[in-house]
């Protein structure tokens, strides 16, 4: 809605009909690199928007992942724990497949308890696609499968000689 003097009613910056407003300075006058710095020194990006939690994370210092931070690593170089853990997945999948019903889950559990291993002692930026929730709520995830899978091929009858 127009006011009587041509500003919007709804724009705190008071930017004319056309929209345009004085992007050279913030809501309070001050200049645009003052929002960069914000007064709870947390993480932000360059437009000033707080930086997600899942973002801050992998910042190093004291926002990050308990202040350790390991050296950055390429896309592909992070995917690689990944693409082990899913070709040992596959592997025993093909086992299970050709009718060996306890070597199967047996790889299969091997390969979570290798999940496991990649997801406690590596930095959450060189282990890609395997963080997915919290480092204790996939731990507990993959080490729990694992033994049911364990239970499972120790239990389950051996039907090829």
């Amino acid at each position: 809605m127009a006011d009587t003097d041509g500003t919007r009613d709804d724009d705190p910056r008071g930017a004319g009909p056309d929209g345009a407003g004085d992007s050279a300075e913030g809501p309070e006058g001050g200049a645009a690199d003052a929002v960069d710095t914000p007064p709870d020194g947390g993480p932000r990006e360059p437009g000033g928007a707080p930086v997600p939690a899942a973002d801050a994370e992998a910042l190093p210092g004291p926002a990050g992942d308990g202040g350790q931070a390991g050296p950055a690593v390429p896309y592909w170089l992070s995917q690689v724990p990944y693409m082990l853990v899913m070709s040992a997945l596959a592997a025993g999948i093909v086992v299970v497949a050709a009718a060996y019903f306890k070597r199967g889950p047996a790889i299969i559990a091997g390969a979570l308890l290798l999940a496991a291993a990649f997801r406690l002692f590596l930095p959450k930026d060189w282990i890609g696609m395997l963080a997915v929730r919290r480092r204790w709520i996939d731990l507990l995830t993959l080490v729990g499968l694992a033994v049911l899978l364990i239970v499972l091929a120790w239990v389950a009858p051996q039907l090829s000689s």
